[in-house]
């Protein structure tokens, strides 16, 4: 994931942008709380095919308010699509970074950035076969491919892509929520075989199901790839209008990125959650990234109004340093709780509430944010930073 130092900003100064650090680390933190769900689910990440996962229970609290219940549709809800969102427009904010560094050096474009997509997707791939289903990096690569050439385009050109790409995607939304909702659809029950395959099979027994089942388990990127299009752009326009500059204009951009995210996209999301599982896919692709760009005002207002950065703001800075190698850690750790091939936590506590997931959550986050404080402390970049870098300068 493309570092935030050294920037060309708007106005063709050179400098760090502290703000993308801190909104990094919270999208990647942010993501887990969705993530975490699925890990500890039965049947991990064959269960969202089947509805066994879902996004958000905020419609059952109407008929059963209980603390617990409660507590989990509040946790869902503010995570569930929001995170992954921003983490896409700030790797769109990172590409417009690259193709700033590479004009300011004269270097041909997109020239080497085509081989960091590829490696990108290298990764993702890994990622994918190796730790957990539901991989990003293929589909961050794919679409960096597509809006890097775009760059070159006119303003014009882009703007219309974007806002083609935005009516599609919603439009196919809708249609397949009509679709979800004519067939009456239910909530199914993973196949015993699989719950099996996570609670006591073998690693290589997961590598071989992932590797089996790889069209439907990468259905999301093509599914949204439209959403994913029009976030990279939007990242690119944010970032060119000055959104994360610490100047008057980036502040007033971002307490109208505040109003109109929280204030429209909130209350749509609540509707949508509220609606079921058949308006799942309005919930987490189109309410949500309305909510994703609130986030980001919300973040950088709160940051705006804080004269002495605390060890809140110096801990998500750490992790969006290491945004790469903190996005793979997350996976792999709760891999190794939840699975049998590990602790197995996802089987003794099947029964014991969602207390016990959310509490894996602050612990994995806990160990992120010191590990890459400690990491930092003696390297410049992340593990896998350091090795995509290398790799790329050979």
């Amino acid at each position: 994931m493309p570092s935030s130092t050294p920037v060309t900003g708007p106005a063709g100064t050179t400098g760090r942008l502290p703000l993308l650090d801190v909104l990094r680390g919270a999208a990647i933190l942010g993501t887990l709380m969705t993530n975490v769900w699925i890990f500890s689910s039965p049947g991990s990440e064959w269960g969202i095919l089947t509805g066994a996962t879902p996004g958000s229970s905020l419609r059952e609290l109407l008929s059963d308010p209980a603390p617990a219940l409660a507590a989990e549709s509040l946790f869902r809800f503010l995570a569930d699509g929001k995170f992954l969102s921003m983490l896409t427009i700030l790797f769109g904010v990172g590409l417009a970074i690259q193709f700033a560094s590479a004009a300011r050096r004269g270097q041909p474009w997109p020239g080497r950035y085509r081989r960091r997509a590829l490696f990108l997707f290298a990764e993702g791939t890994a990622h994918f076969l190796l730790v957990f289903a539901w991989d990003v990096l293929m589909g961050y690569a794919v679409t960096a491919l597509l809006v890097a050439g775009l760059l070159t385009r006119s303003e014009r050109f882009r703007r219309a892509v974007m806002w083609c790409a935005a009516g599609l995607h919603v439009a196919g939304m809708a249609l397949l929520t009509a679709g979800l909702v004519a067939a009456d659809s239910a909530t199914g029950e993973v196949d015993a075989e699989v719950v099996a395959l996570y609670a006591d099979g073998g690693y290589l027994d997961q590598v071989a199901f992932r590797l089996d089942n790889a069209v439907l388990l990468r259905l999301e990127p093509v599914l949204s790839f439209g959403l994913l299009l029009f976030l990279f752009l939007l990242g690119v326009r944010l970032f060119r209008a000055g959104a994360f500059q610490p100047d008057a204009a980036g502040r007033r951009l971002r307490v109208r990125m505040l109003r109109w995210g929280l204030g429209l996209g909130l209350p749509l999301n609540a509707a949508t959650a509220l609606g079921g599982m058949d308006f799942f896919l309005l919930s987490r692709y189109v309410a949500a990234p309305l909510v994703a760009i609130g986030y980001i005002g919300l973040i950088g207002v709160l940051l705006d109004r804080t004269r002495r950065p605390g060890r809140l703001v110096a801990a998500l800075t750490s992790v969006g340093r290491t945004a790469l190698s903190s996005y793979v850690a997350q996976n792999a750790l709760c891999v190794l709780a939840c699975y049998g091939i590990g602790l197995g936590l996802a089987t003794r506590f099947e029964d014991s509430g969602p207390w016990w997931v959310m509490g894996l959550w602050a612990t994995v986050c806990l160990l992120l944010v010191v590990g890459s404080t400690l990491w930092l402390r003696r390297f410049s970049h992340g593990p896998l930073e350091a090795l995509q870098r290398w790799a790329l300068n050979r």
